[in-house]
């Protein structure tokens, strides 16, 4: 991932100016990856071994999104607006 980009992100879903490990912040990144590597499995079927990093990164996605709607539903709800997770 380009430092661009992560600086991009972060300050699109940082909670305050110094925010960078948020779990809006984490989940936006981790959305991100996941994205970049959907598209590389297009191409790479059978890698097998970015398929686990893949469903681990899914995984810790879940967990996140899951802390966020236990500890605020409200910043969970506009979390996943903003990067589109759910209908």
């Amino acid at each position: 991932m380009e430092k661009e980009g992560k600086q991009k992100i972060i300050k699109k879903f940082r909670v305050h100016k110094t925010d960078s490990g948020s779990p809006e912040v984490q989940i936006a990144l981790l959305t991100y990856k996941i994205g970049i590597l959907s598209e590389h499995f297009k191409k790479h079927p059978k890698d097998v071994h970015s398929r686990v990093g893949l469903i681990r990164m899914v995984n810790r996605r879940r967990k996140l999104l899951n802390y966020l709607l236990q500890k605020d539903p409200a910043r969970y709800s506009k979390a996943v607006k903003k990067l589109k997770l759910r209908k």
